[in-house]
């Protein structure tokens, strides 16, 4: 009996297993849920829910953006480690059938998305994002797209943690 209480009580402790290094600059956002609410007072809020899959082999990102009054928009990232670009990358899709795919990268404890095109029905957007830490239980987002000739904004917002373990 006194064996199997201590597996017990060891077993969270050996599950638990640290993510590999490569993936340093997202572990704030592991085991967490964080919820930002976009401009313009029409109650758009975006909650992003990251959790790791697979042995912490991958980090995974389910995000709902929930708008009153319409079906809620889906989107899941797959943050991976690429051994032959030797860098961290993700994969977006959504369920609207868009999909992106980039580079992550950090600049002074910044998460850096640099250049990638939004692949939807034949149409692409380039894009770009930061998001950076805003203390212990926030970090801040901001979105640009790329214009016909310069960047132009897209959007900002302040994600709150809302959930973790």
């Amino acid at each position: 009996m006194q064996r199997i209480l201590a597996l017990m009580i060891l077993l969270p402790c050996v599950a638990a297993a640290e993510p590999r290094a490569e993936y340093q600059p997202l572990v704030f956002l592991a085991g967490h849920c964080w919820k930002g609410e976009f401009p313009g007072g029409g109650k758009t809020t975006d909650e992003h829910c990251f959790s790791w899959i697979y042995d912490d082999k991958f980090l995974r990102d389910q995000h709902t953006v929930r708008t009153p009054g319409k079906p809620d928009a889906l989107g899941e990232s797959i943050y991976f480690w690429d051994a032959n670009d030797n860098r961290l990358e993700y994969l977006y899709i959504e369920s609207d059938g868009g999909s992106s795919r980039g580079p992550v990268t950090t600049q002074e404890g910044t998460l850096v998305f640099p250049d990638t095109t939004f692949i939807q029905g034949g149409k692409t957007q380039v894009y770009r994002s930061r998001w950076q830490p805003n203390g212990a239980s926030a970090y801040d987002v901001l979105t640009e797209f790329k214009g016909k000739d310069s960047w132009v904004p897209g959007f900002k917002l302040h994600m709150e943690l809302v959930a973790g373990p």
